[in-house]
């Protein structure tokens, strides 16, 4: 046997296995990114949920309710709305019925309707006790609506780490979002997927 034509069929085996081999590397690079990129893009979708449909209105209507609380505390010049007096009454009545009960509601139906969105795996005391104050409130405003102005506010306080929670998940949820958006291999995978579903249709 020739052995120069042993030595070509063993590189031609060789070259095959090769072949194989990246074929298969090349296969299971692409296979691992494009899962990678595909759990980013479910990741990114869920941020964007629970920023469109719970973070986002929950701290846009905190805020307002925010500004508008101490717009009245310097209208009144107070620091503080409590103790309501007398004087006040009729304002703060006012207030209470036309927006800071109007913006609880929003937040209310918020919570109790997106309550699956929260970040964590347990509902966060601060909603549950916001909730809870804006149900005394309820039974405030019923009585006012008789001419019972005996309440002035709802016997279930504010809950105080409820402003600082809903700025502070907004905030996290902000900054995860930038960054998923921002990643540079994001945005190679992003203009792949386009370019290879432009094709298609």
């Amino acid at each position: 046997m020739d052995l120069s034509s042993i030595n070509l069929t063993s590189s031609l085996q060789n070259g095959f296995a090769l072949t194989i081999i990246l074929a298969f590397a090349g296969y299971l690079v692409t296979f691992m990114f494009t899962r990678m990129m595909a759990r980013r893009a479910d990741r990114l979708k869920l941020v964007n949920q629970r920023l469109n449909e719970f973070y986002g209105p929950l701290y846009v209507a905190t805020v307002a309710g925010n500004i508008s609380y101490r717009a009245l505390l310097e209208k009144q010049g107070k620091k503080t709305c409590h103790p309501i007096r007398d004087e006040d009454m009729k304002e703060w009545v006012l207030w209470m019925t036309t927006i800071f009960m109007p913006l609880n509601d929003v937040r209310e139906k918020i919570i109790i309707a997106n309550a699956h969105l929260i970040v964590e795996e347990q509902m966060p005391r601060c909603l549950l006790d916001f909730v809870t104050h804006v149900v005394g409130y309820k039974a405030v405003l019923a009585k006012w609506a008789d001419g019972n102005y005996g309440e002035r506010r709802s016997t279930i306080g504010w809950p105080p780490e409820f402003d600082s929670y809903v700025e502070r998940s907004y905030q996290a949820l902000k900054a995860e979002q930038t960054r998923l958006m921002h990643n540079g291999l994001w945005r190679v995978w992003r203009r792949l997927f386009k370019a290879s579903n432009g094709k298609k249709n």
